[in-house]
């Protein structure tokens, strides 16, 4: 079934993912702050609109990836009014607990149907359809967003009926991503500092329990240098910071998740934070 989707929001994730919606054969209507960044994609069939009211007037869905929480709010105290009766806001920016707390609150307050809809995946998947999406809240509107789902992701895991739990499940495996990260950075960084070519690091590893695809992929940019970004390290950064505030709020402890924060924070100050997050390989090299 056809629908009328905006986005609001066309980054690297969100650009990908008004593409796979257009591919599923949605009628998709798209807005960013800076116009310039959605213009590409009225050559792929999407309309390109001048503010976010226009975007969501009469949408079935409407769905959000923007940086950070104030990012989003803003953009939906503007959105909101321009609202219909069924129109579903379906949330896939990272925001953290709090975040989500507070987006759940702004819709309520407008009386807005609402999902917390994280999504795993970074710019190849959401060009691809392939993400997996991590839905949370009222499963009445599962149906009405299904077809959203099916054209932007791969899968889809319910994490909950209470709005949140989604995003709670995001921050988990960005932990994992983070650490995956951090922990392949520290072997290429100090492969290089012995006098090695880190490359011999990832042949040794390479079909063993030990590796793992992404690995694989930040290793090779990371000894390569082609820091081309699919997700950009003041992004992971951001993200890290949300598990922290997670972390602290649950009791769980945090030493590992405060030393990746800290070298990505190294790699930020440091001027990388809109290259890929295999960039926080220089925090880790002698020197970084």
């Amino acid at each position: 079934m056809a629908l009328t989707v905006a986005v609001l929001g066309t980054g690297l994730m969100g650009s990908g993912m008004a593409r796979s919606l257009l591919r599923d054969g949605h009628d998709v209507r798209v807005w960013n702050r800076t116009r310039d960044k959605a213009e590409p994609l009225a050559d792929d069939g999407a309309t390109v609109v001048d503010s976010a009211a226009a975007a969501v007037e009469d949408a079935d869905a409407v769905l959000t990836m923007l940086f950070d929480t104030d990012a989003v709010a803003s953009t939906m105290a503007d959105a909101l009014p321009s609202f219909g009766e069924r129109t579903v806001w379906v949330q896939t920016s990272t925001v953290g607990i709090d975040g989500t707390d507070r987006l759940a609150a702004q819709a309520r307050d407008a009386g807005v149907a609402f999902l917390d809809t994280p999504v795993v995946g970074t710019k190849d998947p959401a060009e691809q359809g392939a993400l997996v999406v991590l839905p949370s809240g009222d499963r009445d509107l599962e149906e009405r967003v299904r077809p959203v789902f099916d054209a932007i992701g791969s899968r889809t895991i319910w994490a909950g009926d209470e709005v949140g739990a989604g995003s709670q499940l995001k921050l988990v495996v960005n932990a994992w991503l983070a650490t995956v990260v951090g922990g392949v950075a520290q072997s290429v960084a100090l492969a290089g500092d012995l006098g090695l070519d880190p490359r011999l690091f990832l042949d040794t590893i390479s079909g063993q329990a030990l590796d793992s695809a992404y690995a694989q992929l930040k290793g090779g940019a990371m000894v390569s240098g082609d820091f081309e970004p699919s997700f950009a390290l003041d992004g992971v950064l951001k993200d890290t910071q949300l598990i922290l505030d997670a972390a602290h709020s649950a009791g769980t402890h945090t030493g590992l998740l405060a030393m990746l924060a800290d070298r990505l924070a190294a790699a930020d100050r440091a001027g990388l934070g809109s290259q890929d997050t295999a960039a926080v390989v220089s925090a880790y090299r002698a020197g970084g």
